[in-house]
């Protein structure tokens, strides 16, 4: 599939644990080929080859570790709404500080919302 056909993914990529786990998911996602992960640093700080990516009308998927929503936030600061949202705490991965993503949370949470997205048709994986 082309990348340009593919939905956009965003994470938070925070210092928790919830944060982390977020983005090894999404950055599975993009080396999967099942979305084309982008930067949200890039749209939170207004880089704008970034945020035409955001805004370019293809779906959108945001993962936050919990319930700040970070990416979720910086994509609405630019009008940019999501297709499909996920909060890692409604997966049951914890927010701890100072600790690495747990392994078998990790991959719970991918294979529910890979089957989420299944549902929604956003992916074909």
């Amino acid at each position: 599939m082309r990348k340009s056909y593919m939905p956009l993914v965003y994470s938070c990529s925070g210092c928790s644990s919830a944060a982390q786990t977020a983005n090894a998911i999404v950055l599975r996602m993009d080396r999967e080929q099942v979305a084309e992960m982008s930067c949200i640093a890039g749209v939170g700080g207004d880089v704008k080859s970034l945020v035409k990516t955001a805004k370019s009308g293809r779906s959108i998927i945001a993962i936050d570790g919990c319930s700040l929503s970070c990416s979720k936030n910086c994509l609405a600061r630019h009008g940019v709404g999501v297709d499909s949202y996920h909060v890692l705490s409604d997966y049951s991965v914890p927010k701890l500080k100072g600790k690495d993503p747990n392994p078998d949370l990790l991959e719970q949470a991918y294979k529910q919302i890979m089957v989420d997205l299944h549902e929604e048709n956003l992916v074909i994986r």
